[in-house]
């Protein structure tokens, strides 16, 4: 079977990236909003939709199960739920992305009945779904467990309300959940809720179209069961990618001379920007850009991390995060609170040459600044994936990153984009 790799020349340190990166919209937004597109009567269009692989399975599911889907123009999608579809998730394409499961709440509250496999995805410790199954079961479905998967099925065809404490914070668990609930009968009440602004995004655009949600962004959110709901042409504008933005601005504070990120939202992840500031990085941050200065790697100083559910320092950053600080001098720990083994991802970068101990599977010390050498490397995940195109852009030498369809599930078109800004970059097959 024919694989990709990217080839990837080093700058030996030299901070030569200029120009502009623009950032797409979010990934989870997106997927997300592919799911509550169940909730409708009529076609929902979601617009700024990122071009990436999760899309096109995500894509590729609701064909399967009988939902019209259709590409209108680039990043521009119209979906129709017809009155029945299948209530079975396609296994093989399911358990390539964790992010199908979100499927599983409109689906089993509008049809009664939802079956799935173990969900799959990245490489990148346990990450339990009894947040979900618990749910369901609150919200009065029977969950039948077998080696194939789950199947879900609600008692008399209907999900009522209840109040429900999440275990932890899922943001997953808890929009799911929170989709269910708009089609339950009676009130819902989710308490734990995770923070995260894309869960406000989309909560807003189902709220103008008839659901009742009261407090998505804070950590109780009610909803009242309405029944299906309608569009009326209206149409949901995917947020921009908080962590591509910051992925990108960490890029320019290890490699840029005057880089800009355009189209994001810079309040969405100011724990990002706040560390980078301590850290002696210099950037002009305005209302939907950030400009990073020409830095000097002597000016900067190192900063422990801790990763933690928004508006903390988000999991998905802590990759890049740690080659931006084997580039700075001291001694810094890194902390992963969210996801086991999240951090094995070192092991590639130490090969390189960073100076970098991994502790257990939540803990990793990084020492710099540490001169990176071009090396072949292996994705496990798409986060990881992404701090290996960094770390390759700032190594002396030639890098070749495998395992390339990680990276293409969370970054649309990234060689291109990054080859406009001075990365010499290519795309190969093998």
């Amino acid at each position: 079977m024919e694989k990709e790799v990217f080839v990837i020349n080093g700058l030996s340190g030299e901070k030569k990236l200029s120009g502009s990166i623009s950032i797409n919209g979010a990934k989870n937004a997106a997927l997300q909003a592919f799911a509550f597109c169940l909730l409708f009567k009529d076609a929902v269009v979601l617009k700024n939709v990122p071009e990436i692989e999760d899309v096109k399975n995500m894509v590729t599911i609701f064909q399967t199960m009988g939902v019209e889907v259709n590409r209108k123009s680039k990043g521009v999608y119209a979906v129709k739920v017809p009155k029945k579809i299948s209530t079975e998730l396609p296994k093989e394409i399911s358990k390539k992305f964790r992010a199908s499961i979100v499927l599983t709440g409109p689906i089993l509250a509008r049809f009664g009945k939802v079956s799935f496999p173990h969900p799959g995805g990245c490489v990148i410790g346990s990450r339990p779904i009894d947040v979900f199954l618990r749910g369901f079961e609150k919200l009065g479905a029977k969950v039948d467990e077998s080696a194939e998967g789950y199947s879900v099925v609600a008692q008399k065809g209907k999900l009522r309300g209840n109040k429900l404490f999440l275990r932890i914070p899922s943001v997953t668990g808890a929009q799911t959940l929170m989709m269910a609930a708009v089609l339950a009968k009676g009130k819902t009440v989710i308490k734990n809720a995770p923070l995260e602004p894309e869960t406000k995004s989309f909560a807003d655009f189902l709220n103008s179209c008839g659901a009742k949600i009261k407090g998505a962004g804070t950590s109780t959110i009610e909803i009242a069961g309405t029944g299906p709901l309608v569009a009326r042409g209206k149409f949901y504008m995917t947020p921009s990618d908080r962590i591509e933005a910051g992925s990108f601005l960490i890029l320019g504070a290890v490699a840029g001379d005057n880089l800009e990120i355009k189209n994001c939202n810079p309040e969405d992840f100011e724990a990002l920007i706040e560390t980078l500031n301590h850290c002696g990085v210099k950037m002009d941050v305005g209302n939907n850009k950030i400009i990073v200065s020409a830095n000097n790697f002597e000016n900067y100083k190192t900063a422990d991390i801790k990763t933690h559910e928004y508006p903390g320092f988000p999991t998905d950053l802590q990759a890049p995060m740690v080659v931006f600080l084997s580039q700075a001098l001291g001694e810094a720990l890194v902390f992963e609170t969210i996801f086991e083994g999240r951090l094995n991802f070192v092991n590639e970068l130490i090969r390189m040459g960073a100076d970098i101990r991994l502790w257990d599977p939540h803990r990793a010390t990084i020492k710099g600044p540490s001169l990176l050498r071009g090396r072949e490397v292996e994705s496990p995940d798409i986060r990881a994936g992404l701090a290996f195109i960094i770390a390759a852009i700032i190594a002396n030498g030639q890098s070749i990153i495998h395992n390339v369809h990680y990276i293409d599930r969370g970054y649309a078109n990234i060689e291109e984009r990054l080859r406009c800004v001075g990365v010499d970059i290519v795309r190969q097959k093998i």
